[in-house]
This record gives C-alpha cells, structure tokens and sequence, in this order.
C-alpha cells in the first residue's frame, strides 16, 4: 500500500517543477504572446519543445537520479 502514495509524491514533485520550469524555458526561448499573435504556429513549435525540454529535466531530476 505505499506504491500509491509514492507515486502519488513523485507525479505532485514533477508537476510542481514542470510549473516552474516552462516559463523559464518559455522566457529564454522567446515564446511570448506577442509571438503568439503574429505567429502561432511558430509559437506552438516553441512551446512543445519547451515542454519536451522540461520533461527530460524532470525525467532525469526525479526518476534517473
């Protein structure tokens, strides 16, 4: 009864850095809502691999270390 509760902090941890990560990611990529106006599909290319970016941090911070 505790891989539940275990999983449970691990999947709260990676959620709580992935909130503090993209906006980081974002800001130093240049995805701004200025970009988004004038072109969204750039902007959403931008965003998935920020996203992307974020997750093998996470992956690697959380599960690998």
């Amino acid at each position: 009864e505790k891989l539940y509760s275990h999983l449970l902090e691990i999947d709260e941890t990676a959620n709580a850095r992935m909130d503090i990560l993209m906006p980081q990611l974002m800001k130093a990529t240049g995805v701004t809502e200025e970009l988004k106006a004038a072109n969204p599909m750039k902007w959403v290319g931008l965003a998935n691999a920020c996203k992307a970016q974020a997750e093998e941090i996470i992956l690697y911070e959380i599960v690998y270390e």
